[in-house]
């Protein structure tokens, strides 16, 4: 029988702390029930969103992962056993499971698709064509609505969505400023990834540096509130647009962040803020992929991975994404 390493969430974690509160354990793998697949998994996807399901908030849009169980979290893998009919074993998959060696899914709770053998990079399946380009396609078209010629901004910039969400913007012919935390971040940007101006929030007066490029965003890609909300604000574009996709300044905290000291700006500038949530798109049968495989293919979209080695190193990999020294979409590499 094969065995299962996973991690286990123990406690409630106290900040960054994630060694005090998860275990890595073992198990032997089971048969699948009936209707469930087993999946063994190549690549483990870090998400900014999961540190809020380790929390104990019953207000978020997910329930907390309960104590004692295995930390949850997405997957790239492959079938070995399957007990439902539209999946067979030696396919290509990625789903919702477990920080695991191996997650025994149902398919339709768990999001398994079967992956597009023509992508020369399995990878960016939790990348630029994953649900992290999903998210910023959604949220630039659906939610947002960004024209030809708008300026964009979008925080947490050279991360797994906000680095595509730049590219989309630049691809839809919107002027584009990202916000984020190095200066070898920003570089990356325009250097890389050809958006039109960045700054360094840890240096840099964001506010102020929003001015001198002359303000009027009209369309906010936020990641982070917080501060760089507050300093967005008051930049904004008369009838301006922000779409809110994360708070991750605020993720560790048992009750979120206060709300944005300019508040009164929404009123003033008559903005429309909404929150940025795939599913509700996807609910209404939006397809994403066939655009950003279109850009992948001609070169016009690319993510680079904070890659990690091994399941036993997956809470330093959520470190570094939660203490932002990542650029690019965080995955642990756990294939034999």
């Amino acid at each position: 029988m094969s065995t299962n390493r996973f991690w286990r969430l123990n406690a409630r974690p106290e900040g960054n702390d994630y060694p005090a509160a998860l275990s890595l354990e073992e198990e032997t793998v089971a048969p699948p029930p009936d209707g469930q697949v087993l999946v063994k998994a190549d690549y483990l996807s870090m998400d900014p969103g999961v540190r809020v399901w380790m929390t104990a908030r019953e207000d978020g849009y997910s329930p907390p992962v309960p104590l004692g169980s295995p930390m949850q979290g997405q997957f790239i893998g492959k079938v070995v056993e399957s007990a439902h009919a539209d999946f067979s074993v030696g396919e290509t998959v990625r789903g919702f499971g477990h920080w695991a060696t191996h997650s025994t899914v149902d398919p339709a709770l768990s999001g398994l698709t079967k992956l597009d053998p023509e992508i020369d990079d399995v990878r960016q399946h939790f990348g630029a064509l994953g649900l992290n380009g999903w998210t910023a396609l959604c949220g630039l078209t659906d939610v947002m609505d960004v024209k030809p010629g708008e300026t964009v901004l979008i925080s947490a910039a050279a991360g797994a969505t906000g680095g595509v969400a730049c590219q989309i913007a630049r691809n839809l012919g919107c002027r584009v400023i990202g916000i984020a935390g190095s200066d070898a971040k920003c570089s990356f940007l325009t250097d890389e990834l050809g958006i039109d101006a960045a700054i360094n929030y840890k240096t840099q007066d964001v506010g102020a540096e929003l001015e001198k490029l002359g303000g009027n965003i009209d369309a906010y890609f936020e990641n982070v509130g917080g501060d760089l909300l507050d300093a967005a604000l008051p930049n904004m574009a008369m009838y301006g647009k922000i779409g809110i996709c994360g708070l991750i300044g605020g993720y560790t905290s048992e009750s979120g962040m206060p709300g944005p000291a300019r508040f009164d700006q929404i009123l003033m500038k008559r903005l429309i803020v909404k929150g940025i949530f795939l599913p509700d798109y996807m609910a209404q049968g939006k397809d994403y992929y066939p655009a950003l495989k279109r850009w992948y293919q001609e070169g016009k979209m690319q993510l680079d991975f904070d890659e990690t080695k091994g399941i036993e190193n997956v809470l330093d990999a959520f470190t570094r994404l939660m203490t932002g020294k990542n650029t690019g979409k965080v995955i642990v590499d756990i294939r034999d």
